[in-house]
């Protein structure tokens, strides 16, 4: 099996290798990633966080004043307050659907936007909190679905 060279570009981990197989796999590595342990070392206060799960997933849980955008019906009247030049850091279950929402993003002219290598299960794998619509940290974690649940080893999963 020939391994392209985006393979190995990608210096963002995961603690789980399968995990971590399976993100190489299906990134593309259009937009820039961010590790977990990146973002854990940063002020959650000043940085835009994007949410680019449902609406659904969001009111379980996101992490601390991420702003939902959506991804189905996402549409960029949703971001036009933001500064097209300062970080912005989109997360979803794993990265494929805020790696998507970043391409679009990054079309409409954001300079400095990266996509949270393993999203929000591994922020919540790794140990890092979430907060539930009240604002208060919750253990409860929107899981996508039984088959993409499996990735989530931390946290209550809910799945509706």
């Amino acid at each position: 099996m020939a391994l392209s060279m985006s393979f190995f570009s990608c210096q963002a981990q995961v603690e789980s290798g399968a995990f971590n197989l399976l993100l190489k796999s299906m990134l593309k590595e259009t937009v820039p990633v961010i590790s977990v342990k990146e973002l854990a070392k940063k002020d959650l206060n000043k940085m835009t966080l994007l949410d680019a799960r449902t609406k659904e997933e969001f009111d379980v849980s996101h992490l601390k004043n991420a702003t939902w955008v959506g991804y189905d019906d996402f549409n960029l009247s949703r971001v036009k307050s933001l500064d097209k030049s300062k970080e912005v850091v989109i997360y979803c279950s794993i990265g494929v659907r805020s790696e998507k929402i970043g391409e679009k993003l990054q079309e409409a002219g954001f300079k400095n936007v990266k996509n949270l290598y393993g999203s929000i299960f591994e922020w919540v794998n790794a140990g890092n909190t979430v907060y539930g619509p009240d604002g208060k940290p919750t253990q409860k974690v929107h899981a996508y679905n039984k088959k993409w649940g499996i990735w989530l080893n931390k946290g209550e999963k809910v799945y509706e």
